[in-house]
């Protein structure tokens, strides 16, 4: 098992650099800290438990990483995480990573040096040094909603493949064949689970598998505007639209009444994963996966808090349900 000097050594720097750095002290250069997490992932560095309590003592205070804190999803969970620490006694630090890896690393490092207790983590693209080198330190840490390849830490998310699936069987019902998906960054779990659901379900409820009906967005409403945009000027003509959440929904609505106009558009259904609270209102209403991000919110703290008391935490994903509101045909 690799010990602090091995890390020292692999990252070039002396023992009280490696120390301060994995103990996340403010006192280090960025170069340093980067070669010291990247050492420490390298060689599966874990610190010593004991001895790291005894250095360490309890903040009470629990860091949360959301990806957009505009999306409408992780301000439901965050608020719901901030009130359930709060019953347990607990106070969370919120930060914004605005879908950002280096907004991501730069938090990471500021959640090290407030010394918080653990950290709930909704992560973006690839596993980075600074993330793994936080594991390695025994931070302890659950991800919200998006798992990450090379991270063993539990994940609290969403049914991914059941709320597609339950979109899948409306659409259907619904007698469309022709069916547009725009959806999230592949680089991201959720983008690519719901995207992997949809395209290996399609054929089975009788949507067509021409790829000029999908494209990605970003999971923002501007990427998924010009991944709609894109759709329509390759000559796909959908009856309707299935967006992979809600602000890429928002997106592609909008890109629709600006290609079509506003009547012509009309007569396109659109479904989504996320419900947004205007849909209801939309003109036809938008039928909708609903998340249940109170429930991921409350969840992950309570397995975040059984990790900081040195118990175990398991992976759960929490079931979604389905608002149909497509209009029945006179």
């Amino acid at each position: 098992m690799a010990t602090i000097k091995d890390v020292a050594a692999h990252a070039g720097v002396s023992l009280g650099t490696a120390s301060r750095v994995l103990s996340g002290s403010a006192q280090t250069s960025a170069a340093s800290r980067e070669k010291v997490l990247a050492a420490a992932a390298a060689l599966d560095y874990v610190a010593n438990g004991p001895a790291r309590s005894l250095r360490r003592s309890r903040t009470d205070v629990l860091g949360l990483l959301v990806s957009d804190i505009r999306n409408e999803f992780f301000a439901k969970l965050a608020h719901a995480a901030e009130q359930e620490a709060r019953r347990l006694g607990f106070t969370v630090l919120l930060a914004n990573a605005d879908e950002d890896q280096h907004q991501v690393d730069e938090y990471l490092r500021t959640f090290s040096s407030q010394r918080v207790d653990g950290l709930l983590l909704a992560p973006q693209g690839e596993l980075t040094a600074q993330l793994s080198g936080l594991a390695a330190s025994g931070l302890p840490l659950v991800l919200m909603n998006r798992s990450l390849d090379g991270l063993d830490a539990p994940m609290i998310g969403t049914d991914n493949s059941g709320g597609v699936a339950a979109v899948l069987e409306w659409l259907q019902q619904r007698g469309h064949r022709d069916v547009a998906f725009v959806g999230g960054p592949p680089s991201i779990s959720t983008g690519a689970e719901r995207m992997r659901t949809y395209l290996t379900g399609r054929e089975a409820y009788g949507i067509t598998t021409d790829s000029a009906f999908v494209d990605t967005g970003d999971f923002r409403e501007e990427g998924a505007a010009e991944a709609m945009t894109r759709i329509l000027e390759r000559g796909a003509r959908p009856t309707a639209v299935f967006g992979a959440n809600g602000r890429t929904t928002q997106g592609a609505y909008r890109a629709l009444r600006e290609f079509f106009g506003v009547e012509t558009a009309a007569g396109i259904e659109i479904v989504s994963f996320d419900d947004l609270e205007w849909f209801q209102f939309a003109h036809p209403p938008i039928s909708a996966v609903r998340n249940d991000a109170e429930t991921i919110g409350r969840l992950g703290v309570r397995a975040l808090v059984d990790l900081v008391e040195g118990r175990s935490a398991e992976s759960a994903r929490v079931p979604t349900s389905f608002v149909d509101r497509g209009q029945v045909p006179a």
